[in-house]
């Protein structure tokens, strides 16, 4: 930074420094934030003063960063202040809750496409727990039918849930 530019930005901070502090203030309502922003503010056109334009209006400039600045940390705080109320765990329940009710829809739905035997085929061995030989005796038909039925019955639920698949194959171990 050349002498020149060093005592403007000298001159600008003595002069500016803790009238731009107030005006912050007035958007974040805390001393200590203010400070902090228009010190960030500060810092930034630091870095890049040597490239601002001869007929820069610097107060003007700063005035809208600091402005800009404050703005953006009000939006911040407040989008973290809402995070902050909402737990995790209440989060994670609720979209498990309406993950698992889909699923379960999902599931109905598909169970009830089946054809009417196919269907009991599959209660039977499924939400029962009957083996194919117990099925095959309830049912007065034979196992080789039952191992057909079941067969049709995981194909049809394959097509209708394909994305909860891995979910379904545990749910019914």
């Amino acid at each position: 930074m050349t002498d020149k530019n060093l005592n403007t930005f000298e001159q600008l901070f003595r002069e500016l420094f803790k009238p731009l502090c107030s005006f912050s203030l007035k958007y974040v309502g805390d001393w200590d934030e203010a400070k902090g922003l228009v010190h960030d503010v500060f810092v930034t056109v630091w870095e890049k003063f040597d490239t601002f334009p001869s007929d820069t209006n610097y107060k003007s400039y700063l005035y809208t960063a600091v402005r800009n600045r404050s703005l953006n940390y009000i939006r911040d705080r407040k989008k973290h202040s809402i995070l902050e109320h909402v737990k995790e765990e209440d989060y994670t329940e609720v979209n498990t809750t309406l993950e698992t009710s889909e699923l379960e829809q999902r599931i109905e739905l598909a169970i009830q496409s089946l054809p009417e035997k196919c269907r009991m085929v599959f209660e039977l061995n499924r939400v029962e727990g009957l083996k194919y030989a117990q099925i095959a005796d309830k049912m007065g038909i034979s196992i080789k039918t039952v191992e057909a039925q079941m067969s049709k019955a995981l194909s049809v639920l394959r097509e209708h849930l394909g994305e909860f698949l891995m979910l379904i194959f545990f749910m019914f171990q």
